[in-house]
Protein backbone atom coordinates (compact mmCIF):
# COMPACT_ATOMS: atom_id res chain seq x y z
CA UNK A 1 0.00 0.00 0.00
CA UNK A 2 1.17 3.44 -0.50
CA UNK A 3 2.49 5.81 1.81
CA UNK A 4 -0.32 8.68 0.66
CA UNK A 5 -2.91 5.90 0.73
CA UNK A 6 -2.34 5.14 4.27
CA UNK A 7 -1.97 8.30 5.08
CA UNK A 8 -5.43 8.98 4.12
CA UNK A 9 -6.76 6.01 5.79
CA UNK A 10 -5.18 7.28 9.10
CA UNK A 11 -6.14 10.46 8.65
CA UNK A 12 -10.43 9.35 7.81
CA UNK A 13 -9.83 7.10 10.70
CA UNK A 14 -8.80 9.72 12.97
CA UNK A 15 -11.25 11.86 11.93
CA UNK A 16 -14.15 8.89 12.66
CA UNK A 17 -12.57 8.06 15.81
CA UNK A 18 -12.43 12.18 16.86
CA UNK A 19 -16.10 12.64 15.68
CA UNK A 20 -17.05 9.64 18.41
CA UNK A 21 -15.05 11.25 21.33
CA UNK A 22 -16.27 14.63 20.77
CA UNK A 23 -20.01 14.09 22.02
CA UNK A 24 -20.02 15.52 25.71
CA UNK A 25 -20.65 12.88 27.66
CA UNK A 26 -24.14 12.29 29.52
CA UNK A 27 -23.45 12.84 33.43
CA UNK A 28 -26.09 15.08 34.62
CA UNK A 29 -25.91 16.94 38.10
CA UNK A 30 -27.36 14.42 40.85
CA UNK A 31 -30.85 14.78 42.31
CA UNK A 32 -30.60 17.05 45.40
CA UNK A 33 -33.20 16.12 47.87
CA UNK A 34 -35.38 18.47 50.50
CA UNK A 35 -34.62 16.13 53.42
CA UNK A 36 -33.94 12.94 54.38
CA UNK A 37 -37.43 11.98 54.53
CA UNK A 38 -37.65 12.82 50.56
CA UNK A 39 -34.75 11.19 49.72
CA UNK A 40 -36.11 7.66 51.58
CA UNK A 41 -39.57 8.01 49.73
CA UNK A 42 -37.88 8.25 46.41
CA UNK A 43 -35.50 5.58 47.11
CA UNK A 44 -38.21 3.17 48.13
CA UNK A 45 -40.24 4.06 45.08
CA UNK A 46 -37.51 4.20 42.79
CA UNK A 47 -36.57 0.30 44.26
CA UNK A 48 -40.06 -0.80 43.08
CA UNK A 49 -40.24 0.87 39.61
CA UNK A 50 -38.26 -0.80 36.68
CA UNK A 51 -36.10 0.37 33.85
CA UNK A 52 -37.93 0.29 30.79
CA UNK A 53 -34.69 -0.52 28.44
CA UNK A 54 -32.96 -2.95 31.53
CA UNK A 55 -34.72 -5.77 31.21
CA UNK A 56 -33.87 -6.93 35.49
CA UNK A 57 -32.66 -3.28 36.42
CA UNK A 58 -34.71 -1.29 38.89
CA UNK A 59 -35.62 2.82 38.14
CA UNK A 60 -32.82 3.10 41.59
CA UNK A 61 -30.06 0.43 39.97
CA UNK A 62 -29.76 1.64 36.38
CA UNK A 63 -27.69 3.82 34.27
CA UNK A 64 -29.35 4.34 31.42
CA UNK A 65 -30.51 7.20 29.92
CA UNK A 66 -34.18 6.68 30.23
CA UNK A 67 -33.48 5.82 33.47
CA UNK A 68 -31.72 9.44 34.71
CA UNK A 69 -35.29 10.95 33.40
CA UNK A 70 -37.51 8.14 34.85
CA UNK A 71 -36.36 9.52 38.43
CA UNK A 72 -35.94 12.91 37.28
CA UNK A 73 -39.69 12.49 36.56
CA UNK A 74 -40.45 11.21 39.69
CA UNK A 75 -38.64 13.55 41.71
CA UNK A 76 -40.99 16.17 40.29
CA UNK A 77 -43.90 14.15 40.69
CA UNK A 78 -43.05 13.87 43.94
CA UNK A 79 -42.99 17.50 44.31
CA UNK A 80 -45.76 18.18 43.01
CA UNK A 81 -47.56 16.55 45.86
CA UNK A 82 -48.46 13.44 43.85
CA UNK A 83 -48.76 10.29 45.89
CA UNK A 84 -46.94 7.17 45.40
CA UNK A 85 -49.69 5.25 43.83
CA UNK A 86 -50.78 8.57 41.65
CA UNK A 87 -46.58 8.21 40.13
CA UNK A 88 -47.34 4.58 39.77
CA UNK A 89 -50.22 4.90 37.67
CA UNK A 90 -48.88 7.97 35.54
CA UNK A 91 -45.64 6.18 34.76
CA UNK A 92 -48.29 2.88 33.90
CA UNK A 93 -49.84 5.29 31.77
CA UNK A 94 -46.92 6.13 30.33
CA UNK A 95 -44.99 3.11 30.10
CA UNK A 96 -46.78 0.23 30.06
CA UNK A 97 -47.34 -2.20 33.44
CA UNK A 98 -43.68 -3.43 32.35
CA UNK A 99 -42.59 -0.55 34.41
CA UNK A 100 -44.26 -2.32 37.98
CA UNK A 101 -41.89 -4.72 39.68
CA UNK A 102 -45.28 -6.23 40.99
CA UNK A 103 -47.96 -5.79 38.56
CA UNK A 104 -51.43 -5.99 39.67
CA UNK A 105 -52.98 -9.61 38.69
CA UNK A 106 -55.41 -9.55 36.26
CA UNK A 107 -56.92 -10.63 33.27
CA UNK A 108 -53.68 -9.74 31.30
CA UNK A 109 -50.91 -10.73 33.61
CA UNK A 110 -52.49 -14.10 35.21
CA UNK A 111 -50.46 -15.94 33.26
CA UNK A 112 -47.05 -13.73 34.30
CA UNK A 113 -48.06 -14.31 38.23
CA UNK A 114 -49.58 -18.01 37.99
CA UNK A 115 -47.11 -19.34 34.97
CA UNK A 116 -44.21 -20.35 37.04
CA UNK A 117 -46.43 -22.21 39.24
CA UNK A 118 -48.27 -23.99 36.64
CA UNK A 119 -45.03 -25.18 35.07
CA UNK A 120 -43.90 -26.39 38.36
CA UNK A 121 -47.03 -28.21 38.66
CA UNK A 122 -47.00 -29.44 35.70
CA UNK A 123 -43.51 -30.84 35.87
CA UNK A 124 -43.98 -32.73 38.93
CA UNK A 125 -47.48 -34.07 37.26
CA UNK A 126 -45.50 -35.44 34.70
CA UNK A 127 -42.58 -36.94 36.84
CA UNK A 128 -45.68 -38.73 39.17
CA UNK A 129 -46.91 -40.75 36.28
CA UNK A 130 -43.34 -41.46 34.84
CA UNK A 131 -42.43 -42.92 38.28
CA UNK A 132 -45.67 -44.34 38.26
CA UNK A 133 -45.61 -46.25 34.87
CA UNK A 134 -41.92 -47.11 35.81
CA UNK A 135 -43.47 -48.99 39.27
CA UNK A 136 -45.83 -50.85 37.21
CA UNK A 137 -43.55 -52.47 34.52
CA UNK A 138 -41.15 -53.26 36.99
CA UNK A 139 -40.57 -56.96 37.49
CA UNK A 140 -39.91 -57.26 40.89
CA UNK A 141 -36.30 -58.07 40.68
CA UNK A 142 -33.31 -59.20 39.04
CA UNK A 143 -33.46 -61.21 35.80
CA UNK A 144 -32.38 -64.93 36.65
CA UNK A 145 -30.11 -66.44 34.30
CA UNK A 146 -32.62 -68.46 32.43
CA UNK A 147 -34.70 -65.35 31.64
CA UNK A 148 -31.36 -63.44 30.06
CA UNK A 149 -30.67 -66.69 27.62
CA UNK A 150 -33.62 -66.88 24.59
Amino acid sequence: MSRPLRSLLLALALAAGAGVHAQPVDDPAPLQFHDAAEEARFQHLAGQLRCVMCQNQSLADSNAQIARDMRRQVLDLMREGRSDEEIRRFLVDRYGEFVLYRPQVGSHTWLLWFGPGLVLLGGAVAVWRIVRRRAANATGGPLADEELDP
